[in-house]
């Protein structure tokens, strides 16, 4: 028989193996559709001629509205993961967004594109923020930051393999000149290339939503895969934490003044500075590449999937050291001074592509190796329902940067004619993110910190110290 710590152990490598692998598969699918409109807009304003005015207004507009559908279920969603079911809930937004990203093939009008991205907003509203509070019924806060890296790491695996697959996809239809030959691509049951980018990006959504009902577990305790010593031993450790934390907080903290906590609110002005800048960047990369180098569409999808490694290295790596320190602060704000000095740095115009490539992967490491050590501070210092609630608040108000980013920058855009206003905002963005999470101060220091760490718990986050 296991003795409870080595059963707790077990347990989480079991998780490990069980879940992570489910959850990341399907946020290389959701990253893939929400971000596929960036490579999709070069071949849709061919087709669509009410597109070619004012385009990058209208691509923006299109991230925007998706944005607020986001908005409106997001701390909700958050809150049926927490009261409800994971799996149910995690299974319904999956199958919705596949159908809704395969719709936006059928787009005329921009009214069209306007409406489909907002109902995807509405569709996928929960899904990132849930799974953090899914993961937290799940990983104890020793090794909550790695288990958050792991699933987040989708993010740059999909940015990795979508764009060389996306390219594919977009050549159906089409006319490509390769060595000075033009190469006729035939059109597939009379759609065109970025249509079936769509509809083949949307379609495993709607499957993996019933891979996620049928092997995704709520909890340890519903877990037939963990033994009754593991299972007990692994809800014993989280409940324990649970109590810490309702100390830590002085008693259980509701919804509702959780969402008022100054770290709360300070938290999610940091996200929505740095997804200011994050999405500004990816949904506009291709088209600044393009239009500054003028990129044939084969060598900038090649180009696309440089920079993701940088990100993917930096996230797994700010993981691993912030659960090794037992350190937050300063491993989510100093990848975003990275990024955001990278991002200045491509101001300067006339470079060769390969050191704007450089500065561009360095932003990329900004703009995502600190998500595992941020997403790791609410549930240190808040109770569960006000965790979901808070994560879901931070994320809400985070990802309206997810619609300010992108308007600006095309706003900007098609009004100066240069990308460089827009991305001097960003870089201003990201650095204001970096400087607000450095105002908040943690722990000053006593002799509680140490006990609760040894329990499993990083009470560095206290309810009166800002």
């Amino acid at each position: 028989m296991e003795n409870r710590s080595s059963a707790s152990a077990s347990a989480i490598k079991k998780a490990y193996w069980r879940l992570l692998p489910i959850l990341f598969i399907c946020y290389v699918i959701a990253y893939v559709d929400r971000n596929n409109v960036a490579l999709a807009k070069l071949k849709m304003i061919d087709d669509l001629p009410s597109f070619t005015r004012n385009t990058e207004t209208i691509f923006s507009l299109g991230q925007a509205a998706f944005f607020v559908g986001y908005l409106l279920l997001e701390i909700p969603g958050t809150l049926m993961v927490e009261k409800w079911s994971a799996r149910k809930w995690i299974c319904r937004i999956m199958v919705t967004w596949g159908i809704i990203a395969s719709l936006t093939a059928v787009v005329i009008k921009p009214w069209h594109f306007y409406l489909l991205r907002f109902l995807l907003g509405l569709g996928e509203a929960g899904f990132f923020p849930g799974v953090i509070v899914y993961l937290t019924h799940w990983f104890p806060s020793r090794a909550r930051a790695r288990a958050l890296a792991w699933f987040m790491i989708a993010t740059p695996i999909a940015q990795v393999v979508s764009p060389k697959l996306s390219y594919y996809m977009l050549r159906i239809g089409t006319n490509e000149t390769v060595n000075g030959q033009v190469i006729v691509h035939s059109k597939l049951l009379n759609l065109k290339g970025w249509q079936w980018m769509y509809i083949i990006w949307g379609l495993p959504a709607v499957l993996l939503g019933f891979v996620v009902f049928f092997l995704l577990t709520d909890r340890p305790q519903d877990a037939k895969w963990l033994t009754k010593e593991q299972s007990e031993a692994l809800e014993t450790e989280l409940a324990t934490e649970r109590l810490n934390r309702k100390a830590v907080a002085g008693g259980h903290m509701v919804v509702f003044k959780a969402l008022l906590n100054p770290k709360v609110l300070l938290l999610s002005v940091a996200y929505f500075f740095i997804v200011t800048g994050n999405y500004g960047i990816e949904i506009f990369l291709p088209t600044i590449l393009k239009n500054w180098y003028r990129l044939s569409d084969s060598l900038l999808t090649w180009v696309l999937m440089i920079p993701p490694f940088g990100s993917l290295i930096g996230q797994l790596f700010i993981g691993w050291s912030s659960d090794r320190t037992k350190e937050r602060r300063l491993h989510t704000a100093i990848p975003i001074i990275i990024g955001s000095t990278a991002l200045g740095l491509t101001l300067i115009r006339n470079q060769p592509l390969a050191s704007m490539i450089l500065l561009f992967t360095a932003t990329g490491v900004g703009t995502k190796a600190y998500l595992p050590a941020f997403w790791s501070l609410p549930s240190l210092f808040l109770t569960e329902s006000a965790a979901a609630g808070s994560i879901g608040l931070i994320n809400s108000v985070g990802n309206l940067g997810g619609a300010v980013g992108p308007l600006l920058l095309g706003v900007l855009k098609d009004r100066t004619g240069s990308f460089l206003p827009g991305i001097l905002f960003l870089t201003i963005s990201m650095g204001l993110s970096a400087a607000v999470i450095i105002m908040l101060r943690f722990n000053r220091g006593g002799s509680n910190q140490k006990k609760n760490i040894s329990d499993g718990v990083d009470s560095r986050i206290e309810s009166t110290d800002l």
